[in-house]
Order: C-alpha cells, then structure tokens, then sequence
C-alpha cells in the first residue's frame, strides 16, 4: 500500500512540474528568456569583442537576446566565480580565455576551479604570442637575442601585462629553455607595456599577435618569434619558435564559451553547433582574422580537454619558475 502511495505520489509531483520545468531540466525550450554572456574584462579589447561578437551571432541564430555583462575585476576571478555559482540552465554563461582558464590556475588561489565548476562549451578561437624587441636592441633574429641576453644579462629588462599573466609565463618559459636571465617589469595591461617597451624603458616583450601586429607593421617593435605550430599568415616573414629549434611554445591567447557545471547536454550540443557554424562563417571568419585571431572550432569534450592540457602546461611553468600570486 505504501509502496502504491510513493508510486502515486511521485506520478502527482512530475505533472505539477508541468512542461516547463521539464524543458527547463533538458533544455527543450532553450533558451526561453535573455541569456548573459559575462565577459571577465571591462569593455574594449580582445576578450570584449569575442563576447559581443559571440552574442550577436547566437542573437541571430537562436532568436532570443545573448547580452554581454562586463564584470572586471580579480584578473577574471570574479566573474568566473559568478557564473560558476549560477544556475546550470545556459541562461548564464562565461566567455572563458587564456587568463581565466589557463594561467590563473597556474599561479593563483581562485574561488572557482577551473575544470571541476564550468561545463565546457566552444572553443572560439587564438590569437598567436609574438617575441617583440625594442628596435635599439643590436638584434635582428631570435639567435642573436639570446646571445645578446646572455652577454649583456644586466642590461636587458622585458615587460609584461602583469604578473602571472600569459605575457609573463610565456617569456619565463622562454628563458628557461634558452637559458638567460632578463629583470621582469609587470605593468598593468599590454598597452602600459608597450609604451615603455617603444619608448625603450625595456628591451623586450611576449604580447599577444592581436595586440602587436599595430606596431610590428608600423615599425615600433620588432618581431623575433612567433608562438603556433605553423607561421602566421599575418606576418609569415617571422619564423616560429619549433623552427628556430624551441619545442613546446604552440600555447595561444585562446577564446571560449563556458557555463556553470552539470549544463544539460542538449544545451551544451546546441550553443556548440551554433558557435562552430558561426566560426566557420566566411564573412566572421575575415572579421576575426583582421584582428589576428583564428577560429579553432572544438566538440565540448575537446574543449575541456585543451582547457586541462593548458593549465597543466603553464603549472609546470609556474613551478619551475617559482610563479605563485596571493
């Protein structure tokens, strides 16, 4: 009798969830109110641009509001913390990069884990890493700068922007393998460095391609080396590290669509399907490459696992070079 009761009762309690809640749960309806796109980064700037283009595409596709929510703060912490502890219905998401998922895990004590609190997503694309020189630095390839550092190890100073960064890492990677020492100046963001870096205050510099290609092609810096497993259509003239005999520097500013764990895969299918065709896009595909950034389209699991390979690789990095941030 009561086993007839629990039976009856659990029948009662699925219909008073009705069809809605029931979509809800599977993401049958999704998405069936405006969904945020929390970008990790006061507006302007390459992670900026990807949230909103993103969400102009998933606008038009999905028939339903994608708004870009800016919350700066704590190199990403904070917004990454915010949407960890949303509601998993997709109606929150996170655009996730380099910093956020990358090197921040490397060096910092989060309030999130980075792997374990989101659902991977869609990868949206990379932007290479660049070696830059001040153009007074007596140097016109990547071998004689390593001789040059390593004759003149005082008088050589490289920026970067910040601290833990991927500016920071990249380069400590570099000198680790090259074997040289070089005083490290954090600024706060790429464009404080790159005016001293022009102005001559330091000698080097390891930016993102985005970031750089102004004044690579301008003349401002020079371009010694650039990061990727092929050249760079942008600037082909500059060789990459693996041809220049540096295994290990194929990492990129990369770009991407995470939501908060347990995401129903139906939504995590959908929002993949639409940012992979978006990505694939002729027109998109130009817009992006203009600003140096390549589509890398992923299924979620390849995502999530490229998101775990890169922590590790910049843990490592970390470790070696003592790196850790309070």
């Amino acid at each position: 009798m009561l086993r007839h009761w629990l039976i009856t009762a659990c029948a009662w309690g699925m219909c008073a969830l009705g069809p809605t809640a029931l979509h809800a749960q599977t993401g049958a309806d999704y998405p069936n109110k405006p969904v945020k796109i929390i970008a990790p980064v006061a507006p302007g700037g390459g992670v900026d641009l990807i949230a909103r283009t993103v969400a102009e595409r998933l606008t038009k596709a999905l028939g339903q509001s994608f708004v870009v929510d800016n919350q700066s703060g704590g190199g990403g912490a904070i917004a990454s913390a915010n949407v960890a502890r949303a509601p998993a219905d997709g109606h929150t998401l996170l655009l996730a990069y380099v910093g956020t998922h990358g090197t921040n895990p490397a060096v910092r004590k989060l309030p999130y884990d980075a792997v374990k609190d989101f659902s991977p997503i869609a990868m949206v694309g990379g932007t290479p890493n660049v070696l830059v020189v001040y153009p007074g630095v007596p140097v016109n390839d990547l071998k004689a700068f390593v001789a040059h550092a390593k004759k003149f190890p005082a008088g050589l100073s490289y920026g970067s922007a910040g601290q833990g960064t991927l500016t920071h890492l990249a380069m400590e990677q570099f000198k680790l393998q090259a074997q040289f020492f070089s005083v490290h100046v954090p600024y706060r963001g790429i464009g404080p460095a790159f005016t001293d870096l022009m102005g001559g205050q330091t000698q080097a510099l390891f930016p993102g391609l985005a970031a750089a290609l102004p004044h690579i092609k301008s003349g401002k810096v020079r371009a010694l080396a650039v990061t990727g497993l092929k050249r760079h259509p942008l600037i082909p003239e500059v060789p990459t590290f693996a041809e220049l005999g540096y295994a290990g520097f194929d990492g990129v500013q990369w770009y991407g669509i995470v939501g908060p764990a347990k995401l129903p895969d139906k939504i995590t299918a959908r929002l993949n399907e639409e940012i992979n065709k978006a990505i694939n896009n002729p027109e998109l595909k130009e817009r992006l490459s203009a600003e140096a950034i390549q589509p890398m389209p992923m299924s979620p699991d390849a995502f999530g696992q490229y998101i775990r390979q890169d922590i590790a690789r910049w843990t490592l990095v970390a470790k070696e070079r003592r790196i850790e941030i309070d």
